[in-house]
């Protein structure tokens, strides 16, 4: 599988039932199923969660496989929804290929995910909300806000 078409691991308002899940996911997907990443740890956001790279953690989530005819289509809208642009020192996520578990058989799969920028990451190390059971759905004390709101670390 080459870098462009991974699957994508998501863990924060993309999960099913979710915000934004539906908007983004819907009709665009082939598949979707539990799945674990290891060496992070998950921060809660301003409605939404942030996974950053580090030992000693695992972040919950959903391994999303999009329909090929969909792909080009589906990264632009996740680079946007997250604010990712390849090299800005502004952005609050960064797009990274990583080793996620799937849960159902412990198979390491190869997928993109959006963490914490740089920036973002040492500001939340310093004095974030931690999530200790890596699960967003369990750790969050906010409604998640609407897909259009904006967003701030």
């Amino acid at each position: 599988m080459t870098p462009a078409t991974l699957p994508f691991f998501v863990y924060g308002t993309l999960r099913p039932g979710e915000a934004n899940h539906d908007l983004f996911l819907r009709g665009r997907i082939r598949s979707e199923e539990p799945g674990r990443l290891v060496g992070a740890l998950l921060y809660g956001g301003p409605g939404y969660p942030y996974a950053v790279e580090g030992a000693g953690g695992t972040v919950a989530g959903e391994l999303v496989t999009p329909r090929a005819d969909a792909y080009a289509e589906l990264l632009a809208a996740l680079d946007e929804l997250e604010e990712y642009r390849p090299g800005d020192p502004r952005n609050l996520y960064e797009r990274v290929a990583r080793q996620v578990i799937r849960t159902a058989d412990g198979t390491p799969v190869r997928a993109w995910v959006y963490v914490a920028a740089p920036p973002v990451a040492a500001r939340l190390r310093a004095r974030g909300r931690l999530i200790e059971s890596g699960d967003w759905l369990l750790g969050r004390t906010t409604a998640p806000p609407s897909p259009t709101a904006p967003r701030t670390p």
